[in-house]
């Protein structure tokens, strides 16, 4: 079966070092005239949103992509025949003086990627659905029986190989969490491991006929289980040597829209940026895909200008949290005031500044769940440089448990600071994490870029386990550094204190408008705190990605919803002018409904479409 992942996690490393900025290094993989990997920049990618048998329409939206700076655009070929259109579309791409490349999207059907790769630079498979039909089939395979599997993929997959060989043409091998094979689910269960074993069945393969053009991607809707199973994968890599420097696309998968896509997005995507790990990235948003590309320039820009590779630390100590399995450090509580503690198994808190506390004075009781729970002011939070020996052992040497942050203005890329601290404080002291160590003072500085640099900071933080409270810094305004703190830890998966939605971005196999539904299913359910409810264009990754939401809602046929409970289908083909009511009968049913508020009305009213 291949190399076998090793079980010990202290025996793996995904990151040059936890504390120095430094970028992966892995061979160049080229995509038509653009270099993934290597010493190239990172690049940017996004995904066509029309049919792809519709050649001017699909020409227009990718001149417009290339234009607003995508170096590389992805068109879905759900068909030999769709497949086969991409002819006349890099035709017309050509006729209009555009290079960029193109990739096709492949799922299910082989067929189809054996035509697309004449006509494109580079080719996407699943693992999950290229050679399986996924039935959450429950069995046992004996070796011999999984090895048979594997000869059966060999054989479906290796004339993909020979023709992307042959014609110079890339590919990558695209793991998505909510697409696994039953082979792998049964083996190696829902985890990072078995998306990693999933990617690593195909890509010994290629390996073994002499291809090595490839690229690995590790999606996922939850940005911890994303994090995660990049994090094992480069381990991995890099446990088997040099001849495994494959480049690494990144991308968190059904992000969502607004904000919250944009958070979730920087979350998963900035927090490895940030280690270095990343050669090209997708922000996959729930509008017009021209949106996603300034987000994703303006996310490697920021996680570029967090880089302090000229910090110097006498030491780097070992990581007391496991790097590749979540596990929220181990404190002891603390009571910080009469009704609510922090620590422990508490909620993550939420603080704020005394200034931006007077600012909101009047009007607190408004806030509903965006209210500041703590004043850093008056904490009694002890402020400390980590590389101090002496302060932390006054901290340390203290009989009662404290509650401990990084002074600001120390210089330090906040990341590496938190972690530096982590390591040196007795565990039983809780973490005060900040998004910045230089708070703004800048009225007009950027809103976008400002979450997005505290999404990435204090995403990789939390998904280290490490933090028991947040204090974001670098937003001045008041209602808008909470309501980013909350949301931050919302879709983390910190806290949850409003309904979570996994909304998939649109292309050309989606069966009904993404954008318009994502809306009114908002309007409809955005007061269900703790809900989670899954909006998918089609089937490719609905059933998987469902596994871990209370509600689906996914197009079944042109103009047909099917919903699910969990990642099971319970009502089939229902009229899309119904789907949204029928959604909220079946919330209904299963008791997880409650009738908003008066306030929640307004607000669900002002957020409508």
């Amino acid at each position: 079966m291949g190399e076998e992942i090793m079980a010990d996690p202290a025996s793996l490393q995904y990151c040059e070092s936890l504390y120095r900025y430094a970028r992966r290094e892995t061979r160049e993989v080229r995509v038509g005239d653009v270099g993934i990997g290597g010493g190239n920049p990172i690049r940017v990618q996004s995904m066509l949103t029309s049919d792809t048998r519709d050649t001017e329409s699909c020409v227009n939206e990718a001149l417009g992509l290339a234009e607003a700076g995508c170096e590389i655009v992805r068109v879905t070929a759900q068909t030999r025949k769709y497949a086969e259109n991409l002819e006349h579309i890099r035709r017309g791409l050509l006729d209009r003086g555009c290079q960029v490349p193109l990739v096709a999207d492949i799922h299910f059907k082989p067929d189809a990627a054996l035509e697309a790769a004449k006509w494109v630079e580079k080719v996407r498979v699943n693992p999950g659905n290229y050679a399986d039909s996924k039935k959450f089939a429950i069995r046992e395979y004996t070796d011999s029986q999984y090895e048979e599997e594997l000869e059966r993929i060999r054989e479906r997959f290796v004339p993909l190989v020979k023709i992307c060989q042959d014609r110079g043409v890339a590919m990558r091998i695209g793991t998505n969490h909510g697409s696994l094979s039953d082979r792998i689910m049964n083996r190696y269960g829902d985890t990072p491991l078995g998306m990693v074993e999933s990617a690593f069945e195909f890509a010994r393969i290629a390996r073994d006929e002499g291809y090595h053009q490839f690229i690995f991607s590790m999606k996922a809707s939850n940005p911890k289980v994303m994090i995660g199973a990049y994090r094992l994968l480069v381990a991995r890599l890099s446990q088997l040597g040099d001849e495994w420097n494959y480049p690494i696309h990144l991308g968190v998968t059904e992000a969502g829209d607004g904000e919250d896509g944009r958070i979730k997005s920087a979350i998963g995507i900035g927090s490895l940026l940030l280690d270095g790990v990343g050669d090209t990235i997708r922000v996959s948003l729930t509008e017009d895909a021209v949106h996603e590309i300034p987000v994703a320039h303006a996310l490697i820009d920021v996680c570029q200008g967090m880089r302090v590779p000229r910090e110097v630390f006498s030491e780097e100590p070992a990581p007391k949290y496991d790097l590749f399995d979540y596990r929220r450090r181990a404190t002891e509580a603390l009571a910080m005031s009469d009704d609510l503690g922090l620590g422990g198994s508490e909620a993550f808190r939420v603080f704020t500044s005394q200034k931006k506390w007077d600012q909101l004075a009047h009007k607190i009781d408004q806030l509903g769940d965006f209210k500041p729970e703590f004043v850093v002011d008056s904490s009694d939070v002890i402020a400390i440089d980590p590389r101090d020996r002496a302060a932390v052992d006054e901290v340390n040497a203290s009989r009662s448990s404290q509650l401990v942050t990084v002074a600001d203005g120390l210089g330090m890329a906040p990341v590496s600071a938190y972690r530096y601290l982590a390591a040196k404080l007795e565990s039983r002291h809780s973490i005060l994490l900040k998004d910045t160590l230089q708070p703004s003072q800048d009225a007009k500085s950027s809103f976008e870029k400002t979450l997005l640099g505290a999404s990435a900071v204090l995403g990789a933080l939390l998904a280290d386990g490490i933090g028991d409270a947040i204090l974001v810094q670098g937003e001045e305004a008041p209602g808008q550094s909470l309501r980013l703190s909350y949301n931050i830890l919302q879709s983390v998966g910190a806290r949850i204190f409003k309904t979570d939605y996994v909304a998939c971005p649109s292309c050309g196999r989606t069966l009904f408008n993404l954008q318009e539904t994502t809306g009114k299913i908002r309007a409809a359910t955005g007061h269900l705190k703790g809900v989670r409810i899954a909006i998918m264009g089609c089937i490719v990754n609905g059933p998987g990605e469902m596994a871990d939401a209370d509600f689906g809602y996914v197009g079944g046929a042109p103009g047909k919803i099917n919903l699910y409970v969990g990642k099971e289908a319970v009502k089939f083909n229902i009229p899309q002018g119904e789907a949204v009511n029928r959604l909220i009968e079946l919330i209904k049913e299963h008791d997880r409904w409650v009738e908003p508020r008066e306030d929640q009305v307004s607000e669900i009213a002002t957020s409508a479409p």
